[in-house]
């Protein structure tokens, strides 16, 4: 799950720095310490039937600690790393299956000229661009995610094994595109994944587009998108997006389109098997309408709504699924570094008669799926930065 690499999910990430190492000669490196720590509950009007209360961390920032290095190499050279470790507050377990540096782990080499090429395990190029653009990508977080995230705007999946590049900004114009390896011999396809995006940026107006290929993602433990860090198990997914955001004042508001087209998917990450037999399809189409307003320097709302719409092509027939989504916040920041919220989701599905998990409404970071085609979540939080 989650989110941007430079940009927390309203959390208001703060750095501080540790100091510098080496000898003289190395004045201009340092080492950055820093962390989110995101915590509340959870209310579900129903979840197999029954509402749910739980603790739940991470759902607007994922809970995390992490270390920054930048080394200056001269002639605007720089050597940078990032190190981020996911955890669940609740009970201290790391998260995305136990990584020690899930959410992020990355070496490269950043030039002021001509842009930063990174190593690792690493967002892919809908997280850095069209994500952005989105309620979920920005300042609500995961419960504001589109069904199933399926087209990845909220970081369900990472790129392990992947080589970024990044373009400096030219007029407002920006680039990035990265390629995860499968890194499973005879067979280079297998579990990789290619993506690109653009960014611009005008004054107040943000655009974006981009479109990622994966290839198997989810077929072995050690390709690119691992078995265990899937949205989608499937024989490939493809995703396209557009994405703008607009300023008006004390106000954003924002328009995104998405397309996921996920070929012979076998299960979700989020509600398990799917049962749909080979050669079936689903086809995502997700347009998404929010606005954000800064009341006063201490308080923030925020709305949504989602309208998706899904093709499913099996052997057995055709069916077309259709879910509206209504979600609404309101922050107080006590200082920069902490904040209490408040959040509540609205989900509705209809079309639902594939016999499937689909059928039943879910919001993605509740208890699990509800018995029927409405599903409700509140939740009251804390987060804090330091």
């Amino acid at each position: 799950m989650k989110k941007s690499p430079t940009v927390t999910s309203a959390g208001f990430l703060i750095l501080f720095s540790l100091g510098s190492f080496g000898s003289q000669a190395f004045a201009q490196s340092s080492v950055t310490l820093f962390g989110v720590i995101d915590e509340g509950i959870n209310y579900a009007s129903n979840v197999g039937g029954k509402s749910s209360w739980q603790t739940a961390s991470g759902d607007l920032a994922i809970s995390r600690w992490g270390l920054k290095g930048n080394e200056d190499l001269g002639g605007g050279l720089h050597a940078i790393f990032d190190l981020e470790s996911g955890f669940a507050l609740d009970n201290g377990a790391a998260a995305y299956g136990g990584r020690l540096f899930g959410y992020q782990s990355y070496v490269g080499l950043q030039s002021d000229s001509y842009g930063t090429l990174t190593f690792g395990r690493q967002f892919d190029s809908v997280a850095d661009t069209v994500g952005l653009l989105t309620a979920n990508g920005n300042w609500a977080g995961f419960l504001f995610s589109h069904p199933l995230d399926n087209d990845n705007t909220d970081a369900t999946y990472h790129a392990s094994n992947a080589v970024k590049y990044t373009s400096p900004t030219w007029a407002g114009l920006s680039a990035t595109a990265l390629y995860g390896f499968s890194n499973q011999a005879g067979a280079f396809a297998n579990n990789r994944i290619f993506s690109a995006g653009l960014n611009y940026t005008w004054q107040t107006l943000t655009l974006a587009a981009v479109y990622a290929d994966l290839g198997a993602p989810g077929a072995n433990a050690t390709g690119a998108i691992a078995s265990d860090d899937i949205g989608f198990a499937a024989r490939n997914q493809k995703t396209w997006g557009v994405g703008a955001n607009y300023g008006i004042g004390e106000a954003t508001l924002g328009l995104v389109y998405t397309r996921a087209n996920v070929m012979d998917p076998q299960s979700s990450i989020y509600v398990g098997a799917l049962g749909l037999g080979e050669h079936s399809s689903l086809k995502f189409d997700n347009v998404e309408v929010n606005a954000r307003y800064n009341v006063a320097p201490a308080v923030i709302v925020g709305a949504m709504y989602t309208y998706t719409h899904a093709a499913l092509d099996q052997d057995t027939g055709r069916a077309s699924l259709h879910w509206n989504q209504l979600g609404a916040m309101a922050q107080y920041l006590f200082s920069k570094r902490t904040s209490v919220y408040g959040q509540v989701i609205y989900q509705a599905v209809s079309g639902g008669n594939t016999r499937t998990a689909l059928d039943g409404a879910y919001v993605p970071g509740s208890a699990g799926v509800s018995s029927n085609s409405h599903q409700v979540v509140a939740r009251i939080a804390m987060n804090h930065t330091f």
